[in-house]
């Protein structure tokens, strides 16, 4: 599988900033989303309020069956679901927003590069579209769109403008709504960090889910 439309998502790496939205609706209606703060390497994050989050978002263990190695970590972005595949033919399941109609890509990748609470720099491409955005937003920053994580995905060596990260919108979760690259909530992207060391392989496909019983988490 080929990797397409670069370009487009470069233009768009990170999905919004809330500061740059202009939705101030949602964004009113986001304040039940966080419950209170966390402190994480002396800076500080909006704790997800999962009481609001459908359980399917939730992370947790499930029943997976595939044919690629432990350590893999696999995005279904039909169904919004990133596996980390585990042994024993199980998974843990994390919810995901994914790219919207025109940013969704496919394809096999690893990441080559990680950062603890990145800096965001809005590429060429997106502040031709939007000269409002800033040219850089520092890590850790309210209004950074990349979280307290990001997982850089290259492919030959070469950064490919594809992450895995956070969010500053958990009511995303579950939807197409970034230009292409993968959000988690905030907790789910620091997991995902810890478990994904340089060199993990990823693969990104469009049905994943279709591979798995209609029932499959593991009590």
């Amino acid at each position: 599988m080929v990797l397409s439309r670069r370009g487009v998502v470069l233009g768009g790496l990170a999905a919004v900033a809330v500061g740059a939205t202009g939705n101030i609706v949602q964004a009113a209606t986001g304040k039940s989303f966080f419950a209170g703060t966390a402190s994480d390497n002396n800076f500080v994050y909006r704790k997800t309020n999962f009481a609001k989050i459908d359980k399917r978002w939730h992370r947790q263990i499930v029943k997976y069956f595939s044919s690629e190695t432990v350590g893999t970590v696999v995005v279904d972005t039909r169904h919004h679901f990133l596996y980390l595949i585990m042994e024993n033919k199980t998974a843990i399941r994390y919810g995901v927003g994914v790219g919207k109609e025109g940013f969704k890509w496919y394809g096999r990748a690893t990441i080559d590069r990680r950062a603890l609470w990145p800096q965001w720099v809005p590429p060429p491409e997106m502040l031709k579209r939007r000269p409002e955005l800033p040219p850089m937003v520092a890590g850790g920053a309210p209004n950074n769109p990349l979280g307290p994580r990001a997982l850089y995905l290259y492919r030959d060596g070469a950064d490919i403008g594809y992450r895995l990260h956070g969010t500053l919108e958990p009511w995303s979760i579950g939807t197409d709504a970034s230009s292409g690259c993968i959000r988690m909530f905030p907790e789910d992207i620091i997991d995902l960090y810890q478990r994904c060391p340089i060199g993990t392989a990823v693969e990104v496909l469009p049905h994943i889910a279709d591979q798995a019983p209609a029932s499959t988490t593991v009590e």
